[in-house]
């Protein structure tokens, strides 16, 4: 299979998506810190690069964030080169392969709550180079975790108060507030 690679610039200027046209991985894996590449090969490798400081893979994309001093215009050719050889000889993402199931838990509308989530929110986020976790509902108020390029960007509160918060408010009733659990 011919690997093809391509970009795609997120809402945060800091991170850039870099899509492939196969099925890197089920779910999603963030590699934030250097040091949290340490089970992933393919995140380790790109640490090497000076200007790389953020990982995040889900379905056929990684996104890349870069370190304040790098240009986009520079780096780009180089991590297009770099993912396109990572994938074609198929270094792996995980050592210990464990998708992320779609399986919900807790009450009614905890599990309605991670339903919506997972049909309507998280579909968009990924198209902007991140993920959104649930993490618990608790007295009217949801708590999620963003990752990938949301972590960190400028316009993701505005994601999670005019988009998030709003759409789950107009679903489900029970829910007064959507927060974001700080990483």
């Amino acid at each position: 299979m011919n690997i093809n690679v391509y970009t795609e610039s997120t809402p945060n200027p800091a991170t850039m998506k870099f899509i492939v046209n196969k099925l890197l991985i089920n779910g999603s894996a963030d590699y934030a810190t250097k040091e949290s590449a340490e089970k992933s090969p393919f995140a380790k490798e790109l640490y090497k690069f000076s200007f790389v400081n953020g990982v995040f893979f889900a379905s056929n994309f990684v996104t890349i964030t870069k370190t304040d001093g790098s240009e986009w215009a520079d780096v780009e050719p180089i991590m297009k080169e770099f993912v396109k050889g990572a994938v074609e000889s198929e270094l792996k993402i995980q050592l210990d392969e464990q998708p992320e199931e779609a399986n919900f838990e807790g009450s009614e509308t905890e599990v309605k709550i991670q339903q919506i989530l997972h049909d309507y929110v998280r579909p968009a986020v990924e198209q902007d180079g991140g993920a959104i976790s649930y993490r618990s509902f608790n007295e009217g108020v949801v708590t999620v975790e963003l990752r990938g390029s949301c972590s960190g960007c400028p316009s993701s509160t505005i994601t999670l108060k005019a988009g998030i918060e709003n759409l789950l408010k107009r679903m489900v009733p029970e829910v007064t507030e959507v927060v974001s659990e700080a990483l």
